[in-house]
């Protein structure tokens, strides 16, 4: 099209627009509004998702946590009531039996959401109750602790049954100088009675995961001969593997500890569990869903954007009825008279799109900023994906070109002795 590439083409639209500057305003807040839209939500949405991603980060979202309980319904001779129990030995079998599982880690424990008393801790004549667990090397796997002193427990640990301990970060400003960023690496604390070094300390993010920094981890085996638990579990967490359904890999779990225990096949109460899988799927899925919500909203509005941009331009073609006519008159082309109506409308549109992106990004920039260091919010980084803008602006120019074809069309018809006539 060398109607592009001409200066007076550019001159004409430049004059055209500025002789109508609270129309052209007026009409270009549709389309910048609608891209602001899609830009600003788009960004938020995925700001939300980074946020989400940032708070599980090092958790298996992929995990099942499994607790016995008592049964619902009698089966083969056993009353309802019954109690069931965990134990080591169920681990390989439902490695065995359920092969979407990936590994898993026992546990035991006192105190926080057990509803068990925690445990008497001391050290220097400073005394105070936390939460106690047991644990496998392979928990830290599940849900990694931000260490801030030392090492978590290790395999080497647990089958040594060693008296050592990873205390969070309550704990260790309790006991030790944490002004003066004690280092506590093999000092000992008194817990039931028995001296443990300190191997590691904990951080926990605020707002994220499912521990507090005012429980001591110590290995499962040292646990369960304090307590002479023999051979039972409180707890399994569950990972399945990556592409596993999570929901499939709990009740098979289920059915197999049901089957070992004798259990109806029909109990739901005799094993309680809480799938971390299932509900974080919900949660990427809601906010898919959002960003698919702002996808359409945006468009739609951009649309409406435009097509107020083919209302303007009917109103200036009939505005201008006399000069088209003389142009015409002067020997333009039918073809010139419509390209310079669909370049006007291409303009209007896409500098209209460009400015909202700008505003878009300018809103996430400073949303980004007074998120930033907000751990307890789940907003971080929120970025637009520049090939689905790029889409945008395409549709955008599509739009504006068939919506600028009916005042184009409309300017065409126009005859050079009736437009002549017009007063």
């Amino acid at each position: 099209m060398n109607i592009i590439f001409k200066k007076d083409t550019w001159q004409e639209i430049y004059y055209s627009l500025r002789n109508n500057k609270l129309r052209t305003f007026l009409t270009m807040i549709g389309v910048g509004w609608g891209m602001f839209l899609y830009v600003s939500l788009l960004g938020a949405a995925k700001g939300m998702e980074n946020g989400f991603d940032k708070l599980f980060s090092g958790f298996a979202t992929n995990s099942i946590f499994l607790w016995a309980q008592r049964t619902s319904i009698p089966y083969e001779g056993f009353p309802k009531g019954r109690e069931v129990h965990l134990n080591l030995s169920d681990m390989e079998m439902l490695k065995r039996k359920v092969t979407q599982v990936d590994y898993i880690s026992p546990q035991n424990a006192r105190g926080s959401f057990t509803g068990t008393p925690g445990e008497s801790m001391s050290r220097n004549g400073k005394s105070a109750t936390y939460s106690l667990t047991g644990d496998y090397s392979v928990g830290n796997k599940i849900s990694e602790k931000k260490l801030i002193f030392g090492r978590y427990i290790n395999d080497a640990d647990v089958s040594g049954n060693k008296n050592v301990v990873v205390i969070g970060e309550e704990i260790y400003k309790n006991f030790f100088d944490s002004k003066k960023k004690e280092n506590p690496i093999g000092q000992s604390i008194n817990i039931k009675g028995l001296f443990f070094n300190v191997i590691g300390v904990f951080r926990v993010k605020k707002g994220g995961g499912f521990e507090n920094d005012q429980t001591a981890f110590i290995p499962l085996s040292t646990y369960t001969k304090m307590y002479n638990a023999g051979d039972q579990i409180d707890m399994f967490a569950i990972v399945s593997k990556p592409n596993a359904n999570v929901n499939e890999v709990e009740e098979d779990v289920k059915q197999a500890l049901k089957t070992k225990n004798k259990v109806s096949p029909e109990d739901t109460n005799a094993f309680g569990s809480f799938n971390l899988g299932k509900e974080f799927k919900k949660l990427t899925g809601f906010l898919t869903g959002m960003q698919l919500l702002t996808i359409i909203v945006g468009t739609l509005t951009i649309l409406a954007g435009v097509i107020a941009i083919s209302n303007i331009l009917l109103i200036t073609v009939k505005e201008r009825t006399k000069e088209i006519g003389i142009r015409r008159a002067l020997g333009a082309k039918p073809a010139e008279v419509r390209n310079q109506i669909l370049l006007e409308s291409v303009v209007i549109t896409l500098s209209s799109g460009l400015l909202g992106f700008m505003f878009g990004i300018f809103v996430l920039m400073i949303l980004n900023a007074v998120t930033q260091g907000q751990d307890s919010f789940p907003f971080y980084n929120p970025t637009v994906n520049y090939g689905n803008v790029f889409a945008a602006m395409a549709v955008m120019v599509v739009l504006g070109l068939i919506i600028g074809m009916i005042p184009a069309q409309r300017a065409v018809k126009i005859r050079p002795i009736e437009a002549l006539r017009t007063e």
